[in-house]
């Protein structure tokens, strides 16, 4: 299972949020391009870059990405905001791997085919959020009453073949995983799939794996020192 350190960035620093909420945030690097080469250092092969100010529309961090993408010598992949097909195009110019795309996959689903299309679906990950099973949008402030179950199945159906599960109940809280909810994501989706939100040991990890996960993005847990990155690589 390829476990992929999280580099979330809001006002030009690597930070983790509570919950989603932009006020309750933890700076663990003052340059998120120091953060980037530490996990590159301790054997990360893949890393998960957000720009938490373009998903939340209070401004964007492209110059620091753009930094980032300058150093890192492993592929990366940048969410955050990512809403016009310019902006994608933007993203992977720069050197993205590939673009994360959750608000338009659920509501611009017209856009993400465009997207699927030009850049193919290896270039491309979808992010459903989700309050448990009910999805959510708009940087985790807005619900859609949507079933991630039932997207899931739509975005496969369009051709997606990344999808990314973060549980926004758990994310950045170490509670750890809703091992019910993770099941039932896994049954609802037949190809590679990442999971996050409230990772807090290797014992998450190690379940995730059980569960046939392919991938785990992590943030807080590797930041304190919980999890050793070494270990799963």
């Amino acid at each position: 299972m390829l476990v992929i350190p999280a580099v979330d960035i809001q006002g030009g620093r690597a930070v983790r949020l509570l919950g989603g909420d932009p006020e309750r945030e933890t700076v663990y690097f003052e340059d998120p391009l120091e953060a980037a080469l530490h996990w590159q250092s301790q054997g990360a092969q893949f890393l998960h870059l957000v720009d938490l100010d373009a998903a939340t529309g209070r401004g964007e961090n492209r110059a620091v990405l753009r930094r980032i993408a300058e150093h890192l010598s492993i592929p990366f992949e940048v969410g955050g905001g990512v809403r016009s097909l310019e902006a994608a195009r933007e993203l992977l110019a720069l050197g993205a791997a590939r673009v994360v795309v959750g608000t338009l996959a659920v509501k611009a689903p017209a856009l993400l085919e465009a997207m699927l299309a030009e850049f193919g679906p290896e270039r491309v990950a979808v992010s459903l959020d989700a309050k448990g099973l009910e999805v959510v949008v708009a940087g985790w402030a807005e619900g859609t009453a949507q079933d991630v179950r039932d997207l899931a199945k739509t975005m496969h159906r369009m051709g997606v073949h990344t999808l990314i599960y973060t549980d926004v109940r758990r994310d950045g809280t170490l509670a750890g995983l809703d091992w019910e909810v993770i099941g039932r994501v896994r049954e609802a989706w037949p190809a590679y799939l990442i999971a996050g939100g409230g990772i807090a040991s290797d014992a998450d990890l190690e379940g995730l794996h059980k569960l046939g996960v392919e991938g785990a993005i992590t943030g807080k847990a590797v930041y304190e020192g919980r999890i050793d990155l070494r270990r799963w690589v």
